[in-house]
């Protein structure tokens, strides 16, 4: 699974090159582009009509906060892992009931993760193997 943080969907939404290609190129589930729904609400917060734009792109899903989610992510944070919208792009990268598989967190500040989550900034030469 493939996850888009905050800045990672402000950024699709404002044209990054290489984030575009990526959302062109899916063509199986597992190429699909996750969008956690507090990422969405958060970017759309920032900038006005991004949303429309998001879901636009066919390669694009949103992580709804269901029941289990929402208690994991509020004990997140909780424990001081981070806002809302960071915490729901962590849980999705976890291996949990509805995906056992590596994540992809592509993101534009990797240091908001801690250790062992695979986040790639969106900006890093050869994101995803593309230049």
């Amino acid at each position: 699974m493939i996850i888009l943080d905050t800045g990672a969907v402000t950024a699709l939404a404002r044209g990054h090159k290489t984030l575009n290609l990526l959302a062109a190129m899916a063509r199986t589930p597992a190429d699909r582009l996750t969008i956690p729904a507090p990422c969405l609400m958060q970017a759309e917060a920032r900038e006005q009509g991004l949303y429309p734009r998001m879901l636009a792109y066919s390669a694009v899903t949103v992580d709804d906060l269901g029941s289990t989610a929402a208690a994991t992510v509020g004990t997140m944070i909780r424990d001081g892992h981070g806002a809302p919208d960071t915490c729901h792009a962590l849980y999705c990268a976890l291996p949990h009931a509805e995906f056992a598989g590596m994540s992809i967190l592509l993101t534009d500040n990797e240091d908001a993760y801690p250790p062992g989550i695979n986040a790639v900034d969106i900006d890093s030469p050869g994101m995803l193997g593309f230049s």
